[in-house]
């Protein structure tokens, strides 16, 4: 019988993606290997390859298509003798807009007890009213009418933030109209820590429509958000909310990592036509401080997992690298036990995929803390949001000469300003200074990284 082909999961939290692009067509032959679909997520371009050999019966979702659902059916393939017409139409994936008001069931599943519903009361006449609430299904969707979905969604605006009051608080075309008018004041968006990490948050704060009215036609131009864009700020929106930062920051002197540096590259071997075979940064001497320090205080090697805390063997160390539209955070793995050549060769090779987007999942998920490094951008000093689920991150400033006191005496020497960003649930306040401490000893002495 025929086989449904259908968007894969390319990573744990992936809910939908784009089809980005067909490379069979329909009466095609496949073998089990051959590559017949690139999906496109926040994250990375993949290839999809089929696993049983057959023909291209039917292609179901056109190339370009975006917000396809995972499992959802793309495709069909078709054994030896059966034809495209006899092929069973494939259950529908996408979610349905909620039945209009004649059509909603006539039961429901039992609901909790509950106390009264607040009652709204008519400043004018002091009459009272049950207050208009959109009613919820056990899938926790609001109930509203197909046409106040679709108006709802071409203005931009959160059908849940919108008051109903059709029949059993369902939200009605003249909801969303008053909504958009201002007449009727949208509720807070809903947001929690279990929110999904990519795409399906809700939106915070203002909607489109509200933002929009602030600025007079024609002075702005509109792009909507890439997967990647909702992504990263879903993301850190869910970060900021439910994960108690704290800061530290401290002054690192730099003159004997420079010096390192300069002595390291100065003795790379070269080419033929007299490039050097490699060239470190400073942030290759960061990446591996921080690892070695994460390993000294393995306590602060951790990450938050509700009732408990992972602590972690390894230094899995994340570097922030920014891309046209977004960031991606790709994993150095067991960072500690590299040399700087094998880091920096690893960093230029994860960032040069990233801004490409062919990373694979596994290179830019876990990890247990990041660097974040804007110093070449002659950024002095930041704070990082924490990226979940790492522990910590470490914000990276520019180094720069400076003038300071010692023993009594002015001095000019090279200083870096670094701030920790630290998960208070996992990583106290004394144990982030510990760390941050441990980290400052490695960047002064570069030599001790050995040790």
């Amino acid at each position: 019988m025929p086989i449904d082909i259908t968007m894969p999961a390319l990573s744990p939290t992936m809910e939908e993606g784009k089809l980005a692009k067909w490379h069979v067509k329909e009466g095609d032959t496949v073998s089990s290997g051959d590559v017949i679909a690139e999906i496109e997520t926040d994250k990375a371009t993949m290839e999809v390859e089929a696993v049983d050999e057959g023909k291209i019966g039917k292609i179901l979702v056109a190339e370009g298509t975006e917000n396809v659902k995972v499992n959802a059916v793309i495709a069909v393939l078709l054994q030896d003798g059966e034809s495209a017409d006899a092929a069973p139409a494939p259950k529908a994936e996408a979610p349905k807009p909620a039945p209009a008001a004649a059509e909603a069931p006539k039961t429901e599943a039992p609901k909790p007890a509950a106390a009264p519903a607040p009652v709204a009361t008519n400043s004018n006449t002091g009459s009272s009213a049950p207050a208009a609430a959109p009613a919820k299904s056990d899938g926790g969707k609001v109930f509203a009418s197909p046409l106040a979905r679709r108006l709802a969604k071409e203005a931009a605006i959160d059908i849940s933030a919108i008051s109903g009051t059709g029949p059993k608080g369902r939200v009605v075309k003249s909801d969303v109209e008053a909504a958009k008018s201002g007449k009727t004041p949208l509720k807070a968006a809903s947001t929690s820590a279990s929110a999904p990490a990519a795409g399906g948050a809700a939106p915070v704060g203002m909607t489109k429509a509200q933002v929009l009215a602030l600025y007079p036609e024609g002075s702005y131009e509109l792009i909507p958000n890439d997967g990647m864009r909702k992504v990263v700020a879903a993301r850190l929106t869910e970060s900021k909310q439910t994960v108690p930062h704290f800061y530290l920051s401290l002054d690192c002197k730099i003159d004997a990592l420079l010096a390192a540096r300069e002595q390291i590259n100065a003795g790379a071997p070269k080419s033929k036509d007299g490039k050097p075979a490699f060239k470190l940064s400073v942030n290759d001497f960061v990446m591996k401080a921080w690892a070695v320090a994460l390993q000294r205080v393995p306590m602060a090697n951790a990450t938050w997992a509700g009732d408990s805390i992972l602590y972690h063997k390894r230094s899995d160390v994340a570097v922030a690298v920014a891309v046209p539209g977004g960031l991606f955070t790709p994993v150095v793995k067991s960072a500690d036990t590299k040399t700087l050549r094998e880091i920096s060769e690893e960093v230029k090779d994860l960032a040069g995929r990233a801004k490409s987007k062919k990373l694979a999942p596994h290179e830019y998920q876990g990890g247990a803390s990041s660097v974040s490094n804007l110093g070449m951008f002659g950024i002095k000093t930041f704070s990082a949001v924490i990226n979940p689920p790492h522990g910590t991150i470490l914000a990276v400033g520019a180094g720069e000469e400076r003038v300071y006191a010692e023993a009594g005496q002015v001095k000019i020497a090279n200083f870096m300003t670094v701030t920790l960003s630290c998960d208070h649930r996992a990583v106290d306040g004394a144990l982030g200074a510990e760390l941050l401490g441990v980290f400052k000893g490695l960047i002064e002495n570069p030599v001790m990284m050995l040790a």
